[in-house]
């Protein structure tokens, strides 16, 4: 062993080090949400404006997963997730200098192009590491850093200066500290040919994945759909039933979060069929509870419902990720992993466009937050006939 190979990272810490990376792009990703009510305010524009911008994320990272999902099978995990980081960094510096709802989305963009690069490769790297840990930290770190990263954001505008620019800075050192780390780790896949070829969009499921991703779509949409609308308006929904500050509506985001990741950790030695219908049997119970406390302006009442959709959110992701990657042999887990991937994301940005448009155009936020929720209800127990369909065959 060379003097190179003694410095690197070794197993353990580098397993760590690719979920702390996945959090910190998730955090990166819904950090601006405490700040939409600023800019709105700032410069003027409408709730629709406030999805497009949220969901164009969703857009760009979707575009990079179908081109970019399998890149790392090819060059290697490392290449990739430098250039990732890379990218996220600039669009970190795109937030602190911007001047308007055209920055915004610039920002947006290239946070987005760089979280579909890095989302395939960082994945895949922890699977190579440990495929029970690597499923189990791909399936925590997405709620850990979705619930940081509003709560930090919420945090530092309300008691500390610069509120507009400060959270981006924090994520921006912890990114280049990240980055080093990629640099002392070693390679967990060996490149191979092909990567301009795999550059190719296309849809290509292992056949014998075919049948369990089916399955678990319906349930990733959901979870993502729900997701999605409590980043995007949740803090907004907040302020509008308590008339409160701003770190209580991050404080919603982040119980949402936390429930979910306590559900992983609980659930991780379940059965993943067990996992899932805990998920949707939350999920929905979560939603009739949210639908009754928006109607009735009781604010705990809402926060329950919070509590449960997280434990939906955790069971039904892990869920899906337990059902499909032990199928997946090592050198198609970063394309399938996208392309799960891919189905959040859909879920994720869409219904959170349209939940923006019916805000201003049908009936106001407590009002689309009741149809979003009764929306979910109807996908859970659709993905619940699919299982119940998939357990008798």
């Amino acid at each position: 062993m060379n003097n190179a190979e003694k410095r690197r990272l070794s197993p353990k810490v580098s397993l760590f080090l690719l979920a702390s990376i996945l959090v910190s792009f998730v955090a990166a990703s819904t950090a601006p949400t405490p700040l939409y009510g600023i800019y709105q305010a700032r410069w003027h524009f409408s709730p629709i404006t406030t999805t497009v911008v949220f969901a164009i994320y969703a857009v760009a990272v979707l575009a990079t997963l179908l081109t970019l999902g399998k890149l790392s099978d090819h060059v290697g995990r490392r290449p990739v997730l430098l250039v990732a980081i890379a990218v996220q960094m600039i669009s970190l510096v795109i937030f602190i200098f911007a001047t308007g709802v055209p920055t915004l989305l610039a920002a947006r963009v290239v946070q987005g192009l760089a979280a579909g690069a890095a989302t395939g490769a960082v994945g895949a790297a922890m699977l190579d590491i440990n495929r029970a840990r690597g499923t189990l930290a791909n399936s925590i770190a997405p709620g850990i850093g979705t619930g940081t990263g509003v709560l930090l954001s919420a945090l530092l505008i309300q008691f500390l200066p610069a509120p507009t620019r400060l959270v981006y800075i924090v994520l921006l050192v912890i990114l280049l500290i990240q980055g080093v780390g990629i640099v002392l780790m070693p390679e967990t896949v060996t490149p191979m040919k092909g990567a301009l070829q795999s550059l190719r969009p296309e849809i290509k499921l292992p056949r014998a994945v075919r049948g369990p991703v089916l399955i678990v779509a319906p349930v990733l949409f959901a979870v993502w759909a729900l997701a999605g609308f409590f980043s995007a308006l949740g803090p907004a929904l907040v302020r509008a039933l308590m008339y409160t500050s701003i770190v209580a509506g991050g404080l919603a985001v982040f119980v949402f979060a936390l429930f979910g990741s306590i559900t992983i950790l609980l659930l991780r030695n379940a059965a993943a069929r067990t996992v899932m219908l805990t998920g949707v049997a939350a999920l929905i119970l979560g939603m009739i509870i949210t639908l009754v406390s928006v109607t009735t302006d009781s604010i705990a009442g809402f926060f329950v419902g919070l509590a449960f959709g997280g434990v939906g959110f955790g069971g039904g992701f892990q869920g899906s990720l337990k059902t499909v990657m032990p199928l997946v042999e090592a050198h198609e887990r970063a394309g399938v992993l996208s392309l799960l991937y891919i189905v959040c994301y859909v879920g994720f940005g869409l219904p959170t466009v349209i939940a923006g448009f019916l805000v201003v155009h049908a009936g106001g936020l407590p009002r689309t937050a009741n149809e979003y929720s009764v929306a979910v209800i109807l996908l859970a127990l659709v993905a619940l006939l699919g299982l119940r369909r998939a357990s008798k065959t």
